[in-house]
């Protein structure tokens, strides 16, 4: 009975230590809390637009060089993806730790951004790096194209940083020689069907992406995939209706990846303006590129309830995913009236 009562006294002569010392972990534990809150409430603000022009000629003016055709597309998918990178906080879709761990509107952003320029880096090097289907691709776009389309969320060994990094490392080397007067090794060819080329991807793009947006409130939709071909067929019999809805907390990741689709597709078609602008002129097609244009930008418009919202289609509360897909939607029909317009004589 004295040994207990020798041991209890022991026990609580040392309780105000132990207190002071919890009192210590939950207080630093608070600190750490509360910046990484507010780092992540930084890190969510996405970046603002840059001027292409720009762009290309600080990037020219770095080797000495004259901007040249293709010059501002080139910069423009090397600005889009530094963007991504150096933005704050970084690259974030890869992220394993607080705070970037708890985010994923902007990574959804970083997907939609990156899914752009993975296709301009294919289309430059299959289309507009080349003058015929028999002729040989670039070798520094060779390289950079498969990087680009490094795992998105890989963290380590290799990073997807790291493989972003070296593309762009290749697509700078490819405008410099690009730029370079006393070398023919390195081309862009700005012709109608490079541009319709590269369209037909942005218009798949954008449709699949509106169709997701839509969804937000579920539709029943007649299965149109055979439609206008008797003979048609696919591998498997799929139903003649079916319901297509995006799960609730999916909604606001399509949201933010159409978000930073469109913010990238804006500086590419900027850049296209550019390098384009005779061919555009020629087809009297420069105004529909610009219609395309002003429709993006109203996707960057400020957001200003703190949260996705998901109302009805003629509900009380607004639907954030109906208003983006609407300025997509019209968007993906400009740009296929643009197509229709270069193919033309």
């Amino acid at each position: 009975m004295k040994a207990m009562r020798e041991q209890w006294a022991a026990l609580r002569d040392r309780l105000p230590a132990l207190g002071g010392r919890a009192a210590a972990i939950l207080g630093t534990l608070g600190v750490y809390l509360l910046i990484t809150v507010l780092l992540g409430i930084y890190w969510s603000r996405t970046p603002a637009p840059f001027d292409v022009r720009e762009q290309a000629r600080e990037l020219a003016a770095e080797g000495g060089r004259e901007v040249t055709t293709g010059s501002t597309t080139t910069a423009a998918l090397i600005g889009v993806m530094e963007t991504l990178l150096e933005k704050p906080g970084g690259y974030l879709h890869n992220d394993r730790f607080p705070p970037g761990l708890w985010l994923d509107n902007v990574p959804a952003w970083e997907y939609g951004a990156l899914i752009q320029s993975r296709d301009l880096a294919r289309a430059m090097r299959e289309s507009f790096s080349r003058s015929q289907s028999q002729s040989t691709e670039d070798e520094d776009l060779a390289l950079a194209e498969p990087r680009f389309n490094f795992t998105a969320d890989n963290w380590i060994l290799p990073s997807a940083e790291g493989e972003y990094r070296d593309a762009i490392g290749y697509t700078r080397h490819y405008l410099a020689r690009l730029e370079d007067d006393e070398r023919s090794d390195a081309q862009f060819y700005a012709r109608a069907d490079n541009l319709r080329y590269w369209l037909s991807n942005v218009d798949s793009r954008l449709g699949s992406l509106s169709q997701r947006l839509s969804a937000s409130v579920g539709q029943r939709r007649l299965n149109t995939d055979l439609a206008g071909e008797e003979a048609a067929r696919q591998s498997t019999p799929a139903p003649r209706e079916v319901e297509v809805r995006t799960p609730w907390s999916e909604i606001d990741d399509v949201f933010f990846e159409a978000r930073g689709s469109a913010w990238a597709l804006l500086h590419f078609l900027r850049a296209m303006e550019v390098d384009f602008a005779e061919v555009l002129q020629r087809k009297n097609a420069a105004v529909s590129l610009q219609q395309i244009i002003r429709e993006l930008e109203g996707t960057q418009q400020t957001v200003w309830s703190p949260v996705i919202l998901n109302g009805g289609g003629m509900g009380v509360l607004a639907n954030h995913s109906l208003v983006m897909a609407s300025y997509i939607s019209r968007a993906n029909a400009a740009i296929i009236d643009l197509r229709d317009l270069l193919s033309q004589g």
